[in-house]
This record gives structure tokens, C-alpha cells and sequence, in this order.
């Protein structure tokens, strides 16, 4: 059995936290792993190999991340664009055998009951066996209106809901035959496309047609005009919703998708007042908070359900029981700052930066280039470097010149030159990177040469 990962989505519930370049998925927030992590740890019990679907950005993080947990054999389908998640499951089918069994699950949930879930996944994969197409109801647990709900009688789905609203949705908890739609299937990759094909013939043929035209090197990497040609549609609408093939496994697994402020309090551990656990929290008469922060002390002094979020660079204060609302701000946030998409730490397949500072006219880094690792050769446009190596030995290339840069020396490279930045070494090179220029921003770089594809 293979399972599918689904990587998408940047998790805007969750922001600051969660952003479009480092989304909830790829944060370590439970024992200093990440829900990606423990989706692969968890599937990996009963799945023989993992086939993860991403963008570019999330293919460097999910290949870092699975290499701290020492799994180095999972396969890779890179969309350019996200078209929904009917495309994302059609292009993973395509590449399996047809009759391979499926799991397909999101990269972002939280599973705590791994006996009870086992058990379900046993029972779902004795129905996809039969050729059942097999969907995973949550049993619910409170009246949540932030879920789709599917209707059953026993295994058989009668029918799919929409998000209700409070009153409807008690009417669903109280029928005791209405499960949240979880967003897990299980199937043979070869009746899931078949059932496409009769269903949404659009979304088939296009990617299928992405899919023969994909690069195949290293991974399955779609063009961007083939990925924007396959039209945008959930698998539920695409498919679930229509075919006569559907069951549905009640699960009672302890599962959240994490998908909120409110979420993500539940499950994460707290004091003998109610407040989540932080180092860096100092209280007086402070209740029932969920308090996060990483470098900076918060002080709080009788406030009760509140959601303060702090991540260096923003700041969320918010009531327990409003954060859906989160969304809403993300958008307001889109239309004045790019801190919807980077952190002050950013990610990169060489390794990682850090802003330091940054004003008008100069930003300055902290740059980690992993051992082995270069950064493309490049240019920019608008500013000069200076870089000081505090760690590790660096190999510099400016213009036609390439020497060795080593702790406690620095080199400079004017604007316009051709530079590169590169770690032979067998440990990380850790530098303070110095920019001055009359403009900073990360799109001033223009890549001559490579590793990773990015030009």
C-alpha cells in the first residue's frame, strides 16, 4: 500500500505560525516534530512506501525533514501551481500501478489513537480490495461547523454536507449518523481514475496529459502551463459525491486537523491553569491561554482565553473562539506586508537564513549553508554584500576569482557581480551576511547556475 501525501495549502488559520513558505504542516509543534513528520511516522506502520505531493518550496522541506527521520526512498510529484486536490490524487494515481492500493491523506492532521486507526485502516482496505472507493468519517464529538459532514447508513454514504451552521450541525450530532469528513480516502489508484474519467472527464484528460508530458528525472515535476490547464476541483465534488462506488469507515481516532487557534489549544499540553506550557511565559492570575512564543518572555496578569502569538516578527492577540477569523485577517495582511509568506527564518534547499535587522537601505542575515551545499551563482541588481564567516570554512566565488573564506574573515562583493557561496566542508558554514543597497527584497537575484532547478 502506498501512501499519498498531500502537501499543500499554507494553513492561514494558523498565522503567524503557519506561513505560505514554512505552513502548519512543516512546523515542529508536538515534541519537536512536525505534523508531516508524524504523518509519515504514523502511515509508514502500515504503508510500504510514501509518494509525496508538493510545490517546489515544499519539496525541499518535506526532503529535509524526512531525512531527520531517516527515511530516504519516498517519491515525489512537484506541482508549479496547486489545482485542488482531485489533480493532486489523479497525477499520484498515474504513476502507481493500477491496482495499488492508495491511502491519501493531508500532511496536517493530528492522529492520537494509532490502535484505533490501524483498525479502521484494516477495515477500509478489505473495502477497497472489493472496489469500494473508501472515505473516512470522524465520529463527532461536539456540534463543529467548521467540517463538511457525510450522511450514512452503515458502511453506505447517502449523502454529502456542506460547512452548517450551529443549529444544523447539533441536528447532525444528534442523529448519530452524520460523520465529519476527515479528507482521507483509501482506493486502487486504477478505480479511482476510472471513476474520475466517467465523473469529471475534464480533469482526467488534463492530467493525464500533465502527467506523459511531466519531467521524470529525479521526480515527476509537471509544466506550469499543463498544471494551469487542469481545472481546479476538490476530489469530494470531483468524484466522492458522484460515483455509486462509496463507503464510509466510522472512525473514532482521536483526530483533529488542527485547522485553528481553538484546534491547536486542545491538543497542545498545559499548566495547572489552564495555560499552554511555555518557558517563556510569566503569569499572574492568567487562565485557560494559549501562549506562544519562541524568543521573547510574555507577561500576562489576569487575562483569561486569549491566544497570544508570538513570532518575532508579528504579533497575534486574539479570543479563544474567534479564531477562524484568522483567515479573514490573513487576507487584510495580503493587501500590506508579505508576512503572509516568509518568516524571519526562510528555508531554503542549501540550507536556511535568518533577518537579523532590516531598515531602509541595509538587512543583515545570518546564513546556514549545510555541509556539501551551494547556493546558485548569482547576481544582484541592488545591493552590495559583505560576508563574515563565524563557522566552518567557505568557498567564495566572485566574478572569475574562487578562494577560502575562514572564521573571523570577510569578503565583499559589489553589486553586480557574479558571486557564489559554497560549503565543501563536512560541517555547517555559518556566516553574518551584511546587505546595503537601495533595495533588500529576496526577488533582487537573478540565478545564472543551479542545483536545485530554480532558474
Amino acid at each position: 500500500m502506498t501512501n499519498i501525501i498531500l502537501c499543500g495549502g499554507s494553513g492561514t488559520r494558523l498565522w503567524p505560525i503557519s506561513r505560505t513558505l514554512m505552513p502548519k504542516q512543516f512546523v515542529k509543534m508536538f515534541d519537536d516534530k512536525s505534523l508531516f513528520q508524524l504523518t509519515v511516522e504514523r502511515n509508514s506502520k502500515v504503508c510500504n512506501a510514501q509518494m509525496i505531493v508538493s510545490n517546489a518550496e515544499q519539496y525541499f522541506l518535506a526532503l529535509d525533514q524526512l531525512e531527520e527521520l531517516h527515511k530516504r526512498d519516498a517519491s515525489y510529484i512537484l506541482e508549479p501551481v496547486g489545482r485542488n486536490t482531485a489533480p493532486a490524487i489523479a497525477l499520484a494515481c498515474l504513476a502507481l500501478d493500477k491496482d495499488e492500493i492508495v491511502l491519501v491523506t493531508p500532511s496536517d492532521h493530528l492522529i492520537k489513537d494509532e490502535i484505533e486507526y490501524e483498525k479502521v485502516l484494516f477495515q477500509a482496505k478489505e473495502l477497497a480490495k472489493e472496489n469500494s472507493l473508501v472515505t473516512f468519517g470522524i465520529t463527532p464529538t461536539f456540534a463543529e461547523t467548521g467540517f463538511g459532514y457525510i450522511e450514512a447508513e452503515g458502511l453506505e454514504v447517502k449523502a454529502f454536507h456542506e460547512k452548517p451552521d450551529l443549529q444544523t450541525a447539533q441536528k447532525y450530532l444528534d442523529a448519530k449518523n452524520y460523520y465529519w469528513n476527515s479528507g482521507m480516502f483509501m482506493f486502487k489508484a486504477g478505480l479511482f481514475l476510472e471513476e474520475l474519467k466517467k465523473y469529471s472527464p475534464d480533469i482526467y484528460e488534463a492530467s493525464f496529459y500533465a502527467f506523459n508530458n511531466a519531467s521524470k528525472e529525479e521526480m515527476i515535476r509537471v509544466r506550469h502551463d499543463d498544471m494551469e490547464k487542469i481545472p481546479d476541483n476538490s476530489i469530494d465534488y470531483a468524484v466522492m459525491e458522484k460515483s455509486n462506488r462509496v463507503k464510509v469507515v466510522p472512525s473514532n481516532i482521536n483526530w483533529s486537523d488542527v485547522g485553528s487557534f481553538d484546534a491547536l489549544y486542545k491538543e497542545l499540553p498545559k499548566d495547572k491553569n489552564g495555560n499552554t506550557k511555555n518557558d517563556k511565559h510569566i503569569s499572574i492570575d492568567s487562565k485557560n491561554n494559549l501562549i506562544y512564543a519562541k524568543d521573547k518572555y510574555i507577561a500576562t496578569v489576569d487575562v483569561e482565553d486569549l491566544i497570544i502569538v508570538d513570532t518575532g516578527d508579528a504579533l497575534l492577540v486574539s479570543k479563544k473562539g474567534s479564531s477562524q477569523k484568522v483567515k479573514e485577517l490573513v487576507k487584510k495582511i495580503k493587501k500590506m506586508t508579505n508576512l503572509h509568506e516568509v518568516h524571519l527564518t526562510g528555508y531554503r534547499p542549501w540550507g536556511s537564513y535568518t533577518i537579523l535587522d532590516e531598515h531602509s537601505g541595509y538587512k543583515i542575515k545570518r546564513i546556514e549553508v549545510k555541509a556539501g551545499k551551494r547556493l546558485s551563482l548569482q547576481k544582484h541588481f541592488h545591493r552590495n554584500e559583505h560576508w563574515i564567516v563565524v563557522s566552518g570554512t567557505a568557498t567564495v566565488t566572485v566574478g572569475d576569482k574562487k578562494y577560502l573564506v575562514r572564521p573571523n574573515e570577510n569578503t565583499y562583493i559589489k553589486m553586480g557581480e557574479i558571486h557564489r557561496l559554497e560549503n565543501e566542508g563536512k560541517i555547517p558554514v555559518v556566516l553574518i551576511e551584511a546587505q546595503v543597497g537601495e533595495y533588500t527584497g529576496e526577488d533582487d537575484i537573478i540565478r545564472i547556475e543551479d542545483d536545485f532547478k530554480r532558474i
